[in-house]
């Protein structure tokens, strides 16, 4: 379960990122045209195909699959195992959700920081950081993880 995460894994693993993919899910919803035109900051409000816009809604729906996934995973293992090969995963998809991103925008706009719109900042700025705290967490620089409670009472189910 989370509580064998350290305390600010724990927190931006069970709190923050299931808190930004559910914001990733509703902003689709709210306005697909706006969703579609942040995608790469400076891009014009436009009216979006729908297919385009069925394509906002499922990237939306990715999300809460995501956010329930995290928090299926996090808050009902027990076992360190099964968190890290769950955080590996999310660290590579990290780096190819970055690198799509800065492929699509080019480099020009990707490295002119100052231009960032809310959503190249949680495609670009936020992944990654996400990225250094996983890959942080695997190193085991936050410390060893919390022995479940499970495991602290002989490693039987009661």
């Amino acid at each position: 379960m989370a509580s064998i995460l350290p305390p600010i894994p724990r927190v931006v693993f069970t709190v923050l990122e299931p808190l930004t993919l559910v914001a990733g899910f509703f902003a689709p919803f709210i306005s697909p045209e706006w969703f579609v035109a942040e995608q790469i900051a400076s891009s014009p409000l436009v009216d979006i195909t729908q297919n385009t816009k069925m394509v906002a809604y499922q990237l939306g729906n990715i999300y809460i699959l995501l956010a329930m996934i995290g928090v299926a995973v996090l808050y009902t293992t027990t076992e360190a195992r099964v968190v890290r090969n769950y955080l590996i995963a999310l660290a590579i998809a990290d780096v190819s959700h970055v690198g799509v991103t800065w492929y699509a925008m080019g480099h020009e706009r990707a490295v002119d920081v100052a231009s960032w719109n809310s959503m190249t900042w949680g495609n670009i700025g936020v992944t990654t950081l996400l990225f250094v705290v996983r890959l942080a967490y695997l190193a085991g620089l936050f410390g060893p993880d919390q022995q479940s409670p499970i495991a602290k009472k002989g490693g039987k189910l009661h």
